[in-house]
């Protein structure tokens, strides 16, 4: 089996069961299998071919689980684009994945095409529901009147779809992954979760981002069971639906649980049906972890730690082991996965050590698509080496450290900006804060803290110093304070730190600090 017999297994299991809700609309398994055959016809007449690649700027609906399955169906390999990128953003990704067609929202129908017009072969677009200009065409028309499956022969080793990192570190390189990959993901979800065919799960983080599209959708289809998807991130509505819907399991990144842990509960609100909450894609603190359990009155709270090249995979904090290691990426590894933590021979590091994460298993990308030496950089004797510097304890319990291109060393002293960041975070007028290396002569980098403060407060650049040496030792405190209105961050939540770097290298551009 894989990802699109397992809808159409589903639609012979339970025909008549609700399968997809989004907003007025609710499709059984029959009905949305039939919606994905049509669309399917509908490609194979306008041209598509297996092995053809269709991108998808597209927020959460209906049409983008029609267009992700019936492109599937066809032998076509899915591109899902963050909507929020530009129109350079979005020719990039386009011509680097050599896209031949793409589907749009109605309201990103001219970035699109402002986008892809100077591509030498202009790729056919397609505006969902309807076309506004007569340069696209309208997804809606292309659900014609065949419900039967198209009879497109498909093999675990025909590549499925082609994600894109969220380029936090530069320019985003598409890990692409075949169907027996993609199945291997669900599967590893399904049996590490636990989940069940009556589960009712929410999709409210975009489906473009490889954690809601496997987890959620994906693994939702896969064992029969009912979503429900959410074009825009409201907390207050999601909360209230989560009653009304009675839903079982939601995954949401940490900036949206902090937005409902901040919402103020009604009568709406009723979290008793709710059986497991997932978070990942960031780090989350002990201290939000905290809150959300107090604010969900759950415990059952599972960290997903992974990484778009591992599918993704990686490792779990289940919920027993949240009262004593809240804040941790986890002990266990995902179902199939191998972790190790390795230094820079390669050897694995004793408890304590610092080292490179690196996952192995069977949900690990093909390759970097048309990058032969970044795949071999980042894939070597069968791990994948994410980049991220991790630390485990005594007891097996893995710690995220930082980014390896996120670590500052200055006067020769390696300091993980995520341990400055944890700790500027806790004081009571700091509302977001990133911690960069920025070049100084003396010192090689001077610690950085590019502060946002909270509404109606105000905090100096001294306070903030002082703080974080009361805190942790002196040399890793900032040397550098800036106060900005908002930080760079992704669709995921996570700090785009190569902006702030490009930003503020120059030394006259940031405020001098204490000396050292």
């Amino acid at each position: 089996m894989n990802i699109v017999e397992m809808l159409e297994v589903n639609t012979l299991r339970h025909p008549s069961k609700e399968a997809l809700i989004y907003q007025n609309s609710t499709y059984t398994y029959e009905e949305s299998n039939a919606k994905v055959n049509q669309l399917a016809h509908g490609l194979v007449k306008e041209g598509v071919k297996k092995g053809d690649k269709i991108a998808m700027f597209m927020k959460n609906s209906a049409d983008f689980v029609f267009t992700y399955y019936a492109g599937a169906k066809i032998g076509a390999i899915l591109v899902p684009i963050n909507f929020r990128l530009s129109s350079k953003e979005i020719n990039y990704i386009m011509t680097q994945s050599e896209s031949k067609f793409i589907v749009a929202d109605q309201e990103y129908e001219e970035i699109v095409y402002e986008a892809i017009k100077e591509i030498p072969t202009v790729p056919k677009q397609f505006t969902a529901p309807f076309a506004i200009n007569e340069h696209c065409g309208s997804l809606s028309k292309l659900f014609i009147n065949r419900t039967e499956n198209p009879g497109i022969q498909l093999n675990g080793t025909d590549d499925l779809h082609l994600l894109y990192t969220s380029g936090t570190t530069g320019l985003p390189k598409g890990a692409l992954f075949d169907h027996e990959r993609v199945e291997a993901v669900a599967l590893q979800f399904i049996l590490t979760l636990n989940y069940h065919s009556d589960e009712r799960m929410m999709n409210f983080a975009p489906l473009f981002h490889c954690a809601q599209l496997t987890i959620g959708m994906l693994s939702g289809f896969y064992i029969g069971a009912t979503t429900v998807v959410y074009r825009d991130f409201n907390p207050k509505v999601i909360l209230a639906d989560i009653k009304k819907y009675r839903i079982t399991s939601f995954l949401a990144v940490p900036t949206m649980h902090i937005a409902f842990i901040n919402t103020p509960k009604d009568e709406d609100f009723d979290f008793s049906s709710v059986e497991k909450i997932l978070y990942g894609a960031a780090p989350m603190s002990a201290d939000v972890v905290r809150k959300c359990i107090d604010y969900y009155g759950t415990d059952q709270m599972y960290s997903l730690c992974g990484q778009t090249e591992g599918g993704p995979n990686g490792i779990v904090l289940y919920p027993k082991d949240h009262k004593k290691h809240a804040g941790m990426a986890g002990k266990n590894s995902s179902m199939f996965t191998l972790v190790d933590i390795v230094n820079e021979q390669g050897e694995s590091v004793e408890p304590g050590v610092v080292g490179e994460l690196l996952f192995k298993g069977p949900t690990v990308m093909k390759e970097y698509y048309n990058n032969p030496e970044a795949t071999a950089k980042t894939i070597r004797n069968g791990w994948l080496h994410t980049g991220d510097l991790a630390m485990k304890d005594q007891d097996g319990y893995i710690q995220l450290v930082d980014r390896n291109k996120d670590m500052i060393i200055s006067g020769g002293e390696n300091i993980y900006s995520i341990e400055v960041e944890n700790t500027i975070g806790m004081h009571p007028k700091v509302a977001d804060v990133a911690v960069i290396g920025s070049p100084d002569t003396k010192w090689g980098e001077l610690v950085t803290a590019i502060v946002v403060k909270k509404p109606d407060e105000e905090v100096t650049e001294q306070e903030i110093i002082d703080f974080t040496q009361l805190n942790i030792a002196r040399f890793k405190a900032p040397k550098k304070v800036v106060f900005v209105d908002a930080l760079p961050r992704n669709a995921s939540g996570k700090l785009m730190k190569y902006q702030l770097r490009e930003a503020y290298t120059e030394s006259n551009t940031l405020p001098m600090g204490v000396e050292r």
